[in-house]
């Protein structure tokens, strides 16, 4: 099954790091959040990308082509320019690498995106969040309903951490989800291809119009993940994935 991931926005709420590199290529624990993010589909067995490239798409693409050089042995021939690769990465992935455009939404993105997804079902995330979520039991849903859209929906971690107090005295102090807030938009989508009918050009946003219409016309449904989910919108996101990557506490980490 074809994953599309949609690799081109600004990530201005990220600029330290997004000044120099697309926030997809992002490190933690010295790789993208996009291989992470691939990881997670390829453990389910997905292994047919599709990304949307946008603000500093060559940054990418040179990761995806250097890629295999780059983790494995290889024997240079100076004298006829040959380059040959011996054992080394054991990814089976295909992956296309789709330019659509600096400026355009996330809703152009995808309709940019619809003569590389085939004619089937197809599944769809952004390039900055890791999660849990069961991909086989969001597909089976999916399934089951036989609507045109999936949305996966989350409760992410709270920004503060919650106080609980006895008095004036703090007796715990901990990060929760943020349960009373309830469900937002995850991603992690599954969609049929006539999702591509309600997006209009480039300057469509997919979070309003089309998901919008889709709601309204009994064709858009929600799979509850009250599992661990987060985006990396901000350097203190990025510094809390990182610091459970290199506790070896990392649950997202479904692969050995």
């Amino acid at each position: 099954m074809k994953v599309g991931i949609l690799a081109g926005g600004l990530g201005s709420r990220l600029s330290e790091e997004t000044t120099v590199k697309p926030k997809p290529m992002v490190e933690i624990g010295g790789v993208p959040i996009l291989w992470h993010i691939m990881m997670h589909y390829s453990f389910y067995g997905h292994k047919d990308f599709v990304i949307a490239l946008g603000y500093k798409g060559e940054y990418i693409k040179k990761y995806m082509a250097d890629y295999c050089s780059l983790n494995s042995n290889l024997t240079v021939d100076m004298r006829r320019g040959k380059i040959e690769q011996h054992a080394g990465t054991t990814l089976d992935w295909r992956v296309d690498l789709v330019d659509t455009g600096q400026q355009t939404q996330t809703g152009g993105r995808i309709k940019r995106l619809k003569p590389y997804m085939g004619d089937g079902t197809f599944m769809l995330t952004w390039g900055d969040g890791v999660s849990t979520i069961d991909l086989d039991a969001l597909l089976a849903f999916h399934k089951r309903h036989g609507k045109l859209a999936t949305v996966s929906a989350v409760r992410p971690p709270a920004r503060f951490g919650r106080l609980d107090i006895q008095g004036d005295e703090v007796v715990s102090f901990e990060e929760k989800p943020q349960m009373s807030e309830g469900w937002i938009n995850g991603a992690f989508f599954v969609l049929e291809p006539g999702i591509f009918d309600y997006i209009d050009n480039d300057m469509t946003h997919f979070e309003r119009e089309p998901l919008e219409h889709l709601a309204q016309e009994g064709q858009l449904m929600a799979y509850r993940h009250d599992g661990f989910w987060q985006c990396m919108d901000t350097v203190r996101d990025k510094v809390r994935l990182e610091e459970m990557w290199d506790a070896s506490k990392a649950p997202w980490k479904l692969w050995d």
